[in-house]
C-alpha cells in the first residue's frame, strides 16, 4: 500500500512552492494583483479560471508557483487538490492561503494507484509533499487515506486471488499488534451454527470454503458496537446464474467487508472508547453439486425458516446469520455495509449509498456526518407494508420479493427481521465502485460511506 505519511507534513517553515487556488468568481480580482508577466503568460495559455481542476505553473527563476482552479476558493472540498497531486512535478508544496482541511485527503489519494497486476508500472514520478499548518490533522488524514486505499485495493483484487481465506488473512493482519482478538468459525461448526452462511458458500471448493470472521477490540465495559460486512468474494448468482455482463464486476461483491474492515481499523487507530465487534461473512457464491437451490428452506441461526426464492439474493442471507451473532452480545449500535442490490443503484446511481436506519436520530446523525465530511448518503425508508413482498407459502419468510419493485427496500426489510427490537441499526447499500475516473478517484473499487459513518461514530462516542 502507498505510504501516505511522508506526503502530508506539518509546516515548519520548510522551503515549498506556493499553490494559489482560484475560482470562477474571484479569478479576475486575483489576476489583477499578479505581476504583468503572470497576466501575460496566463492570457497566452488561455487560462481563465473557469475549467475545474485546471492548473498552470508560473515561473519564478529556477522555481515556479502553481495556480489551480477549484469550485470555491473559500470552501475547499476533499478533492480540490487531487488533480495537482496527480500531476505536479516531484517536490514540496503549500497553499498560499493557509490551511486546507479535508482537501489534504485528495492530495494523498491522488498519489495512490493499484499497480499489483502491472508488469511495468508507470514510471515513478516521485512524491509530492504538502505542508500543512493543521499539524493535529496530519495523522487522522493519513489514516483516512490508508482506510480508503485499503477498500480500493481489496475490491480491485481479482477474485481468484481474494477468497474467504484471503479476507481472513486481511483481518488477522489488521489485528496484529493492536490488542485485538480474531475468531474464525468454519467447517462443521459453521454448518451447525450459521446455516445461511454455510448454504451460500457450500458450493465453493475446499480452498474457498465459507467462514464467519470476527474481530473484537476495546475495553469490556465500553459501549459495544457491531460492524458487519458482506464478504461475498465472488458472486456467480448460484444456480440462478447471472449473465456474463452481471458477473463481470462481481469481484467487488466483498466491498461491504472491505468497508467494515477499514472502518474497524479507523476505530482502533483513533482509540474510540468502544468495545468493537467486527463480523465478516466470507463466502463465494459458486455453482456445484453442493449448491443451495431455489425452493430450499433453511433454518437460520435465529431459528427463522427462510425459503430460497432466488440464489442470487445471497448477501442478505450471509448478513442475517452475522446479525444474529452480533445481537447475542447486546450491542447498543449495529452498522452494516453491503454491496447488496442493483435496485439501490437504479434508484440512486453509483455515487450515493442507500442508508436505512431504525430511528430518525440515527439517520440524522449519519446524514449530518456525511455532509460534514462530504461523503454523501441518501436515506431510504424501512417501509413495513413491503414485508408482504417477502411472504412464503411454507416458511417464515422468503429471501426475495416476488414483485420487480422496491428491491433495495425489501432487501433491507429482510435484514431488519434479524435485528432485535431496541437495537439501533444502520444499513448501507453501497456500490463500492467507480465506473468513471475523476481526480483522486480512479475507476475501480472505492470507499463510499466509510468516512461518513466513521465521523458519526466519532461524534457519538469520541466525547464519552
Amino acid at each position: 500500500m502507498t505510504d501516505f505519511a511522508p506526503l502530508l507534513v506539518p509546516d515548519r517553515g520548510q522551503k515549498a512552492r506556493p499553490i494559489h487556488l482560484v475560482d470562477k468568481a474571484g479569478f479576475d480580482a486575483w489576476l489583477k494583483k499578479r505581476p504583468a508577466e503572470d497576466r501575460a503568460l496566463l492570457d497566452a495559455m488561455r487560462f481563465d479560471g473557469k475549467k475545474p481542476h485546471a492548473f498552470a505553473l508560473l515561473p519564478r527563476g529556477n522555481e515556479f508557483e502553481v495556480v489551480g482552479v477549484v469550485k470555491s476558493a473559500d470552501a475547499l472540498t476533499p478533492w480540490c487538490l487531487a488533480k495537482l497531486a496527480e500531476s505536479l512535478p516531484e517536490g514540496t508544496y503549500k497553499l498560499a492561503s493557509g490551511g486546507q482541511s479535508m482537501a489534504a485527503l485528495g492530495w494523498l489519494l491522488g498519489q495512490h494507484s493499484f499497480t499489483a497486476y502491472r508488469s511495468k508500472p508507470d514510471a515513478d514520478r516521485g512524491t509530492r509533499v504538502l505542508l500543512t499548518g493543521e499539524a493535529a490533522q496530519v495523522e487522522p488524514m493519513v489514516r483516512l487515506a490508508e482506510a480508503t486505499a485499503l477498500v480500493r485495493d481489496l475490491v480491485n483484487t481479482p477474485a481468484g486471488d481474494l477468497g474467504p481465506a484471503e479476507l481472513e488473512k486481511a483481518v488477522r493482519e489488521a489485528a496484529t499488534g493492536l490488542g485485538a482478538q480474531v475468531r474464525v468459525t468454519a467447517g462443521k461448526e459453521l454448518a451447525s451454527g450459521y446455516p445461511l452462511i454455510q448454504a451460500v458458500g457450500g458450493a465453493a471448493s475446499e480452498a474457498r470454503s465459507p467462514r464467519l470472521i470476527e474481530l473484537e477490540w476495546g475495553k469490556a465495559d465500553a459501549p459495544r458496537i457491531a460492524i458487519v460486512g458482506k464478504g461475498v468474494c465472488f458472486d456467480s448468482g448460484g444456480l440462478d446464474l447471472k449473465p456474463a455482463s452481471g458477473m463481470r464486476l462481481m469481484k467487488k461483491d466483498m466491498g461491504g467487508a472491505a468497508h467494515a474492515l477499514a472502518l474497524a481499523r479507523l476505530i482502533i487507530a483513533a482509540k474510540l472508547p468502544v468495545r468493537l465487534h467486527l463480523l465478516i461473512s466470507a463466502v463465494e457464491n459458486a455453482v456445484s453439486g453442493g449448491a443451495y437451490r431455489p425452493g430450499d428452506v433453511i433454518k437460520s441461526r435465529a431459528g427463522t425458516f427462510v425459503e430460497i426464492d432466488n440464489t442470487d439474493a445471497e448477501g442478505r442471507l450471509v448478513l442475517a446469520d452475522a446479525f444474529t451473532r452480533a445481537a447475542e452480545d447486546k450491542p447498543e449500535l449495529m452498522v452494516d455495509f453491503a454491496t447488496l442490490t442493483g435496485a439501490a443503484r437504479i434508484a440512486l446511481g453509483p455515487d450515493l449509498p442507500a442508508l436505512f436506519a431504525t430511528s430518525d436520530e440515527l439517520a440524522d446523525d449519519a446524514l449530518a456526518a456525511a455532509r460534514e465530511v462530504e461523503d454523501p448518503l441518501w436515506r431510504m425508508p424501512l417501509w413495513e407494508p413491503y414485508n408482504d413482498m417477502l411472504k412464503s407459502e411454507i416458511a417464515d419468510l422468503a429471501n426475495a420479493g416476488g414483485a420487480p419493485m422496491a428491491g433495495s427496500i425489501t432487501a433491507a426489510m429482510f435484514l431488519k427481521r434479524f435485528v432485535p427490537d431496541g437495537l439501533e441499526w444502520a444499513h448501507l447499500d453501497t456500490y463500492a465502485w467507480r465506473d468513471a475516473a475523476s481526480p483522486g478517484r480512479p475507476k475501480g473499487g472505492d470507499a463510499l460511506g466509510l468516512r461518513a459513518i466513521f465521523r458519526m461514530l466519532e461524534r457519538r462516542f469520541g466525547s464519552r
